[in-house]
């Protein structure tokens, strides 16, 4: 038996809702703040900790998602090395998807959520599409 990952239950959860949806990705890095401690520095080091530095961010139809290696390739050819990313959906109305102009500003209130920490509504992935989970 096949077990569906996290990232495929999002995208089929998309393409199960009742209006046309957007899925949201906002691709990170995770670098160590110019004013770190040295406890935070040794941490960093071990590869825990860091500030989320938001890279480059995209709306992606979910029927335009075979799965996330797509996604993670497609990314790696656009832009710059990235630890991170975070999905979130948006809905259209009346059997339409969402216009370019709420895409823009949804996509802009994520890269800010990130940036700033407030990450917690949305769903992160790993390099290899693990759910991250935020303790």
């Amino acid at each position: 038996m096949t077990q569906t990952s996290h990232f495929q239950q999002l995208v089929a959860a998309a393409l199960d809702q009742p209006e046309p949806n957007r899925l949201l990705f906002v691709f990170a890095a995770v670098e160590l703040p110019d004013d770190a401690t040295p406890a935070q520095r040794e941490r960093f080091q071990r590869g825990e900790g860091g500030a989320l530095a938001p890279l480059m961010c995209v709306d992606k139809a979910p029927q335009d998602l075979p799965d996330f290696a797509a996604l993670a390739d497609e990314a790696r050819r656009a832009g710059p090395p990235w630890k991170m990313v975070f999905a979130a959906g948006l809905s259209g109305r009346n059997g339409q998807p969402p216009q370019q102009a709420e895409i823009d500003q949804a996509l802009q209130i994520m890269v800010e959520a990130v940036r700033d920490g407030g990450f917690g509504r949305f769903a992160a992935y790993d390099e290899a599409g693990a759910p991250v989970v935020f303790g």
